[in-house]
């Protein structure tokens, strides 16, 4: 196992030892380390988020205060970069939410379920439609379905890891996921034809 050396932490370590060596030794080599594998990846989130360059600098400023102040709290139950992607994305949730640019993400349509029956519907209904008509699709629906099925199938964020950025169980995350691929393809045979031949 690699350990932090006298003058503060490694290149060659991994994320968790140097949150690890941070904490027992307060060297600075050691946050510098994760903002320089960071940073570009906090700034395309909050970017892609945000839409605005100056918006998504600020942000990335304000993040990686929180993840400095908030090192301690980091217990390693999940991966350190899901960890960072969910104080990302949470504060790029408030920051579209004051602004009154977003309605909230998860609305009453996950704390009260409608009654319908929704069809299971596989990813492959999702992953095999072509990139402009995805594009489409995603554009046509809300932005709470937009923004779930973006995280679970673009970002590649696990189930139990929204739930807990999003402070909901696993089984209402499932739900809503599962309606919101229903919606997809229903927009998609909408828009494109239900038995044309891609």
């Amino acid at each position: 196992m690699i350990r932090a050396s006298l003058h503060g932490c490694q290149p060659e370590m991994d994320d968790n030892e140097i949150v690890v060596a941070y904490r027992e030794k307060r060297h600075s080599t050691c946050f510098r380390l994760l903002h320089d594998r960071y940073a570009s990846k906090i700034y395309g989130k909050a970017l892609t988020m945000l839409k605005k360059e100056s918006d998504a600098k600020d942000a990335t400023q304000e993040i990686f205060t929180k993840i400095f102040l908030s090192l301690g709290k980091f217990q390693g139950q999940s991966k350190f970069s899901t960890w960072v992607y969910s104080v990302t994305y949470n504060y790029c949730i408030d920051i579209i939410r004051k602004g009154k640019r977003s309605r909230d993400l998860f609305a009453e349509e996950v704390e009260n379920p409608p009654d319908t029956e929704v069809t299971e519907v596989s990813d492959e209904a999702l992953t095999t439609m072509k990139v402009n008509e995805l594009r489409e699709v995603l554009r046509s629906i809300s932005e709470t379905d937009r923004r779930l099925l973006l995280l679970k199938y673009k970002d590649g964020v696990k189930i139990k890891d929204i739930a807990r950025m999003f402070d909901k169980n696993e089984s209402a995350v499932k739900m809503q996921l599962k309606r919101a691929k229903e919606k997809a393809k229903r927009k998609h045979e909408e828009i494109f034809g239900a038995n044309r031949e891609r």
